[in-house]
Order: C-alpha cells, then sequence, then structure tokens
C-alpha cells in the first residue's frame, strides 16, 4: 500500500544504490542494439553542484535513460577534470591554513604529491552529488584528466602535433596572472565595470620645435614600453609626421610614428601610443611595422630593469602613481577624464591581469580549425539550436594560435627537454629524449625537462576519444566513438567543444560527436546572473533536500526552451513538486480503487467511450513526447507529461471514472479499473527520464500489485507507436464534455459565483449530436460543473450569461445568484485598477532613457509584468461583455 505522501528521501538513494549495484548504468547488456554514447563534459575535481551542472547533467541524463527505453546501448561516460589552476589554489590555501611549508618551500615533487593526496580525500565529491541528482553514469568507467592512460594520450598527442610542425614554441602576448604568475586562457579572465581614468600624454616630435602628439591611456606605466605612435594612414593631420620619430618622455627612447589602419582618426587625439610587448592590439601593429617589443614588468608585475632604474622594483600600481607624478613635473601630462571601463581580471587570483610577452608553446590552431569548421559546414556535426554556429563559424574563422603552456606545478609537465645548447627534443619519455640528444651531440648530455605544464583544455579536447582507451584501439573505442550528442553550455564552444572537434577531426579522423546541444543559462527569478556577491545563488542541494530529486529535475528540464534563459526560483521548483505529489495521489487513487494491471487488457479492444478517449490521448501524449526529445525540446517533452498527467488523466479522466467504478455494470468497472492501470504505467514511463525516482518508486508498486513482479522501470522499454491508437469518435465526445465543463467553469469564475451555487444551464441552436452527449453524461456535466438542469430553448434568456460551443449557445441565467449591478461596478473598478497600471508600465517602457540605463533584466521583468497585466484586462473586459450581453 502506498504511503499517504510522497518522501522523497525514502525512495531516492534505495533506487539509486538499486540501479548501480544491479550494472544498469553500464552498456554491454545489449551487444546487438545500436550503441549511444554522452561524454559528461568533465567537471573541475574541486567543484561542488550547482545549478549549471543540475541543468547539464539533468538533460544528459533525460536522453540517456530514454535512449536506453528505446533499446540502444548506452554509455554516458563520466569524469573529472584535473582543473590546473583552481586545483593549485585549493591544495595552497589549504597548506596555508595548516601552517604548512607552502609550494615553493617544499618543491615542486612534494607539491605535486600533496595534490594527489588532497585529491584523494577531497576530490570527486561532486560526482556523489551528481548521484544525488540521479545521474545514471556509469560510474565504473570513471577517468581523471590526469590518470595513467589519458596522460598517455595527452603526451602522445603533444609529440604528434609537434613532429607535424603543428605544435611550436613561439614569444607572443598572452593573458597573465600576477598573482599566479602563469599564462592563463580567455575563460579565466572575467571583465570587470570599474570607475578608472584615461590620461592625456604629450609626446614631443624630434626636431620639430613645440609640436607634440597627445595620446591617451588608462595605463600610463606601460609608456616606459612604447615603442611606437601610430596614426591612420589617411589622417591628413599627421601626414607630414609619418616616417619621423617621437622622443618618449621620462624615458628619452626614440620611438618612430607609423601609419597604420589600426588609429581610428575619430578617437581621441586620432594618435595612439603602442606599446607591443603589453597590449594584445599593439602587438599586432608593433608586427606589421616591426617595432621593437619591450616587456617592462616582471612575473609579479612590478618594473623590472628594461624601464629607468627609478622606476624599477615598484609594484605597477604604484609605478603609475610615479610616472603621473614625474609627467606632471616635466609637462607632458595633459589632462585626466573620469571614465567606466572594464578591467580584465584573473578569476582565480583576484587581481587585474597584464598582456605579457613571454615565450610560450602554442598549437597552430588555424590549420586544425580547416576540418573542424568542414565538418558543421557540411553537415556532419549541427549545432541546437541552429543559431550556435554563427557563433562557432566566427570564433573558428578568426582563430588565433592557441596558447598551451602554463606556468604552474599542477597538470600534465610538457613532454620537451632541453640539452646545454638550449635545443629541445620533444619525446613521449625522458629516456627517448635523452636518446635523441645522444645521436644529435654524439655522446650523453644532461637534459632539463620544461617546467610548464599544458592547459587544462589540451587534454580536455581529446576526452570523447581518451576516455574509450586511445592510442589503445580498445573495443569501447570502435563501439562508441564517435559519440552521439554533447550538452554544454555556450560559454565553453570555443574553448572546449572546437577543440576537441578539432582534435577528433585530426586523431580520430571523424568528429567527436553529430550534435551539439547548447542549453542556455540558470538565472535567478528576476533574470540576473548568479552570483555570490550579489546574495542570489539558489542551491541545487538544497532544492533536493527541500523538495527532493525529481522536482528540480522536472523543473530544470520543464524551462530548458531552446535559446531562452532559465528564471528559477524555489516556488517554481515547489510548483514541481505539487505535481509529484499530484501523480503520487492519483496512483494511490488507483490503488484504493483496485485500478490493477490485467495481463489480458489490449487497449485496441477497450468498449468504453471514456477508455477509448483516454488511450487516445495517452497515444498523443506518447507521440509529443517522443517526438520533443528527438528534436531536444526538453521543456516541450515536460509540457507534455505534465498537462497530460495533471489535466486529462487526474482532472478528468479519473473524475469521469469515478461513477464507473462505482457502478454497477462490473464488466465496465473492470475494463476502466484496467484502463486506469495501464494508462498509469505507461505515464510511468513516459516520465521516467525526466522523474526517475519517483516513478520506479510507483512502479514498484504498481507491477506488485497483481504479484507477479517485474523488471525494473529502468529496464522497460518505451511505449510503443500506436499501442493506444486515437478514436475519433471518442475523441470529439468526450472532448466535447470536457469543453462544456470548462467553459461554463470559466463563466461561472468571470461572474464571481459563488462555488456552492448550482445554476441552470439553457442550450439554443444545440444540434442533436450534441444533445446526445449531453443526455448520456448529464450526471457528469452536472456534478463537475455545478448545473441543477439544462433546457433547451430558442432564445437565451434575459440576465443570463453566454457562451459559444460549437455550434450552440450556452446560456447561464445569472439575475436571481449574483447582483448583476455591483459585479459590474466591481469589474469596471478592477478594469481601471489595471488600465492605470499598464500606462505605468508603458510609459516607462517607452522612456529611452530607462531602456538604455536599466538593467536587462529589469526591462524584461517590466515587459513581462505588462503582458500579464494586458492578458488579466482582456479576461476582465470579457466577463464585463458578457455581463453587458446579460443586463
Amino acid at each position: 500500500m502506498l504511503d499517504k505522501t510522497y518522501a522523497p528521501e525514502a525512495v531516492e538513494d534505495k533506487h539509486y544504490r538499486q540501479w548501480e549495484e544491479a550494472g544498469f548504468f553500464k552498456p554491454g547488456g545489449r551487444p546487438d542494439a545500436k550503441p549511444f554514447t554522452i561524454v559528461i563534459p568533465p567537471p573541475n575535481v574541486t567543484g561542488s553542484l550547482h545549478m549549471g551542472h543540475a541543468l547539464n547533467n539533468t538533460l544528459q541524463d533525460v536522453l540517456c535513460r530514454y535512449k536506453r527505453m528505446q533499446g540502444f546501448d548506452v554509455l554516458w561516460q563520466p569524469g573529472t577534470d584535473h582543473a590546473g589552476i583552481a586545483t593549485q589554489m585549493v591544495v595552497e590555501r589549504k597548506l596555508a591554513a595548516e601552517g604548512s611549508e607552502g609550494r615553493r618551500e617544499m618543491g615542486r615533487e612534494r607539491f605535486v604529491e600533496k595534490v594527489w593526496e588532497w585529491k584523494a580525500e577531497s576530490g570527486g565529491v561532486i560526482l556523489n552529488q551528481l548521484r544525488r541528482l540521479g545521474a545514471s553514469c556509469d560510474w565504473s568507467r570513471e577517468r581523471f584528466t590526469m590518470d595513467e592512460g589519458l596522460s598517455h594520450a595527452v603526451r602522445k598527442v603533444f609529440v604528434e602535433l609537434h613532429a607535424q610542425g603543428l605544435i611550436y614554441k613561439d614569444k607572443r602576448l598572452v593573458n597573465w596572472d600576477p598573482a599566479f604568475e602563469t599564462a592563463i586562457s580567455d575563460l579565466e579572465v572575467q571583465q570587470v565595470e570599474q570607475d578608472g581614468k584615461m590620461w592625456s600624454i604629450r609626446y614631443p616630435v624630434e626636431g620639430e620645435e613645440g609640436v607634440f602628439l597627445t595620446v591617451a591611456t588608462t595605463r600610463p606605466e606601460t609608456m616606459l614600453g612604447d615603442t611606437g605612435v601610430a596614426v591612420h594612414p589617411e589622417d591628413e593631420r599627421y601626414a607630414h609626421l609619418v616616417g619621423k620619430h617621437c622622443i618618449l618622455p621620462l624615458v628619452g627612447r626614440r620611438i618612430p610614428i607609423v601609419a597604420d589602419a589600426y588609429a581610428d582618426p575619430e578617437q581621441g587625439t586620432g594618435a595612439v601610443k603602442m606599446t607591443p610587448a603589453h597590449d594584445f592590439n599593439d602587438f599586432e601593429v608593433g608586427r606589421r611595422h616591426d617595432l621593437e617589443m619591450i616587456n617592462i614588468l616582471t612575473v609579479d608585475a612590478k618594473i623590472n630593469e628594461n624601464a629607468p632604474e627609478t622606476y624599477r622594483g615598484l609594484d605597477r600600481f604604484e609605478a603609475r602613481k610615479r610616472v603621473l607624478a614625474d609627467l606632471e613635473a616635466e609637462g607632458f601630462l595633459a589632462g585626466e577624464e573620469a571614465i567606466r571601463h572594464s578591467v580584465p581580471y584573473g578569476d582565480r587570483g583576484g587581481v587585474p591581469i597584464e598582456p605579457y610577452l613571454t615565450d610560450q608553446w602554442y598549437v597552430n590552431a588555424g590549420e586544425l580549425a580547416k576540418a573542424a569548421i568542414a565538418s558543421v559546414e557540411e553537415g556532419r556535426t549541427k549545432f541546437v539550436p541552429e543559431n550556435w554556429t554563427r557563433t562557432y563559424y566566427d570564433w573558428m574563422y578568426n582563430i588565433q594560435p592557441w596558447c598551451i603552456s602554463r606556468q604552474l606545478w599542477w597538470g600534465h609537465r610538457i613532454p620537451a627537454w632541453c640539452g646545454p645548447d638550449g635545443k629541445t627534443f620533444v619525446a613521449m619519455t625522458e629516456a627517448e629524449a635523452q636518446a635523441a640528444a645522444a645521436a644529435h651531440y654524439g655522446e650523453a648530455v644532461d637534459l632539463t625537462q620544461d617546467e610548464d605544464v599544458l592547459d587544462t583544455w589540451f587534454s580536455s579536447a581529446l576526452w570523447p576519444f581518451s576516455t574509450l582507451g586511445w592510442p589503445q584501439q580498445t573495443p569501447e573505442l570502435a563501439r562508441h566513438y564517435p559519440t552521439d550528442v554533447l550538452v554544454t553550455g555556450f560559454d565553453i564552444i570555443f574553448f572546449w567543444v572546437a577543440r576537441m572537434m578539432m582534435m577528433g577531426d585530426h586523431f580520430m579522423e571523424e568528429e567527436p560527436f553529430h550534435t551539439v546541444y547548447v542549453h542556455a543559462l540558470v538565472r535567478d527569478e528576476k533574470g540576473q546572473k548568479m552570483s555570490k556577491s550579489k546574495g542570489n545563488v539558489i542551491d541545487p542541494l538544497d532544492l533536493m533536500d527541500k523538495f527532493g530529486a525529481d522536482s528540480l529535475r522536472f523543473t530544470l528540464t520543464a524551462l530548458a526552451a531552446a535559446g531562452r534563459d532559465i528564471k528559477l526560483s524555489e516556488e517554481r521548483v515547489e510548483g514541481y513538486r505539487n505535481f509529484m505529489t499530484k501523480l503520487w495521489n492519483a496512483a494511490r487513487f488507483c490503488e484504493m480503487n483496485d485500478c490493477r494491471l490485467d495481463p489480458s487488457f489490449d487497449p485496441r479492444r477497450a468498449s468504453q467511450t471514456l477508455n477509448r478517449w483516454i488511450l487516445g490521448e495517452l497515444g498523443r501524449t506518447r507521440e509529443a513526447v517522443t517526438a520533443a526529445l528527438e528534436s531536444y525540446r526538453f521543456n516541450d517533452a515536460a509540457g507534455a507529461v505534465y498537462q497530460f498527467v495533471w489535466r486529462t488523466f487526474c482532472d478528468w479522466y479519473l473524475e469521469f471514472a469515478k461513477p464507473l467504478f462505482a457502478g454497477d455494470d462490473a464488466d465496465a468497472a473492470a475494463e476502466a479499473r484496467a484502463t486506469a492501470a495501464f494508462v498509469l504505467e505507461r505515464t510511468l514511463r513516459l516520465m521516467h527520464p525526466v522523474a526517475p525516482f519517483i516513478t520506479a518508486e510507483l512502479w514498484d508498486h504498481l507491477k506488485g500489485a497483481d504479484g507477479a513482479g517485474a523488471d525494473p522501470l529502468m529496464r522497460a522499454r518505451w511505449p510503443e507507436a500506436d499501442e493506444a491508437p486515437v478514436d475519433a469518435a471518442a475523441d470529439r465526445e468526450i472532448g466535447w464534455v470536457v469543453r462544456l465543463i470548462s467553459a461554463v467553469r470559466s463563466v461561472r469564475a468571470e461572474m464571481n459565483v459563488p462555488p456552492g451555487a448550482k445554476v441552470q444551464l439553457v442550450a439554443v441552436g444545440m444540434g442533436e449530436e450534441a444533445k446526445g452527449w449531453l443526455a448520456r453524461h448529464d450526471a457528469l456535466i452536472g456534478r463537475l460543473a455545478r448545473i441543477e438542469g439544462v433546457d433547451h430553448a430558442d432564445e437565451p434568456p434575459k440576465g443570463s450569461a453566454q457562451l459559444v460551443l460549437d455550434e450552440a449557445t450556452l446560456a447561464i441565467p445569472l439575475a436571481d445568484v449574483i447582483d448583476l449591478a455591483a459585479e459590474r461596478k466591481r469589474l469596471e473598478k478592477e478594469i481601471a485598477k489595471l488600465d492605470g497600471e499598464i500606462a505605468k508600465i508603458e510609459k516607462k517602457l517607452g522612456n529611452e532613457s530607462f531602456l538604455a540605463k536599466a538593467p536587462e533584466a529589469v526591462v524584461a521583468e517590466n515587459r513581462e509584468r505588462l503582458a500579464d497585466e494586458q492578458a488579466q484586462r482582456a479576461k476582465l473586459a470579457q466577463a464585463l461583455e458578457r455581463l453587458a450581453r446579460a443586463g
């Protein structure tokens, strides 16, 4: 017997353990079946489940459970990313909190040992949290980007790409984090809006007494590394100066004046200072004009020996103050202006990053991108929604060399060794490097391994095939590569998706997946991005504790409309918890009414109109859910199940079936019970991918009711097409009854008719078929619409509210039920109040200043409010119109 209320905490862990222990998450049980494979976007080993993870992994699990039920041999490959900079930071902080030696004091080898110790003790917490969510990964195949097999794959890829000339060392600008003293990727850079200043500086032109070029900068300390001034080639103001030189203030260096289209004549004075070693745009201009590249910063952002002695050793911001003071003292400071601008910060180090000229290892991404672009252009890989294809192309067509080296200790150490003269030997092992060096030098020499490690994204780029055993040609690799679908967020299309495409095309000669489903962001209920600083972070673990995993999963799935960010609130999750309760109560109602599965029940042979109708509705829902999942319309799949369970099955069918359950016709009662049980059983199958726990619990109870037992729901097949066909006659008849009851209820609510008041219904112009339906279902209609009788007439009576149902006009006499004049006054007052609110919001949204300055979330919220208020006004206006006709 089912408990009175559903208690998620009592069933979730029980079912998950049963599934995992029984091996239901593992592929291989269906060797003749078609494989279906998803690789999990590996969360950081330092991570804890956040709402983005919850959405991403819920959608993956929905697909995996659905495909298993369709008979596919499913592999959902799990694992974690070593997360170089994040993990190193966590361990360094831990050591500091313990009062232990710091990283540099203990040395590289001991520090890396400490990281592995931390990983063994605390890493992978997020994987247990994913289990809590219901993720049906094959945990027996869990991988880590630094495990032995994946590390071997990383070395092999590096060595092969280097041998092919696609990995090389170069001196270029990188994003430099002075806090961690390492290069970082663009993804690890956050643009922070700040108040700042723009300073204008006069650069004297050599040989032109009293002539200056005025340049502007937000980082005046970088002028110490200036090696040129650029003006636009068509800027007539400066044409006569091109080819001449300025004398750099405070430094005295002669720097050329060059003509380059990068300089914008409309921006400031049209002259731009060039610091090629500390600005990405200046670097490109410097390359075009062969400008000297002078790095003036140390790795910790202090002024180095390349600047005048007076500034050496100063922190960059202290140097800024000194430079400004000296410029002013010498008459070179032309002015300053307060501005609001974006300053790039390292997301881990928490300090402004510096464009920094340094030797790093690079991948020739432009060459590798060619095949990855063709994969999408030629339709072998598609993006859903399709608009992300354009984003992919924008990035890939303009791709830059990929900096893959990091100045960290935790990560895949670069397999390159230097000889005594600086020659580099790239090899799989130190022994191979030694052999190559001995052959080169004619004797054994001491080699030093490169200190740097690889960018975390380098190993992640191999994830779809390295996790399957590559470079060994394993059975798993043969069966599960290429994978099928990648589910990911839009923010890593370039950093991860594109790089997997490049590596997959290059090493496997085939795309790693045929579909990339890009989900949106999960925001707070006002549409704002969640952040700790705003205090609006919603913890998925808290929501699961409060409402259960299924409620959270269903909420996220139901809101996952393609291309639309999710606005999440606790109230939404509570609403779907109520849906779980509705399903539970429906199952209890069926159980109490002895609705058991009948092995002999054939839905195609149901005789009762009501049963044929619900079976047809079930068939429609099966088609809608299937079509939605096949096209990654997750919200439509959840919406179709929701509407069927709550509205069609619970609100209509079970209500309509009550007289059959309690009636004297034993055959009709038996068929109704068998139908209810059959529909409930198929509904549990349809709901299982989204809400696995509650459906599994109800399945066990339902299947146990006839004593036959059965396989767990997770092993059940997806409902077959056409097993519950639509019966057109039943569909029209019961559909008409539903519409009649709904219309009467709507009018009653609009007219403020007391819930307990029974009303008369007058039908005008009703056809013979509808009259027959009315006669057959009169008791049902009377009970559910609160009607005490139906009369047929030629004209609607005076003082009645009217509605149209197909060919008939239905009138509800109200003069003796409500005060028509008072109701009219109430409606007019409500409409006037709404008109005031609508006018206020329309005025706000018509204000260009508001639209320009207000946060996007606030504008969206006002538009939503306007739509809600207008919809409510239309509803009240319709009610007032009914009253006018009645009066």
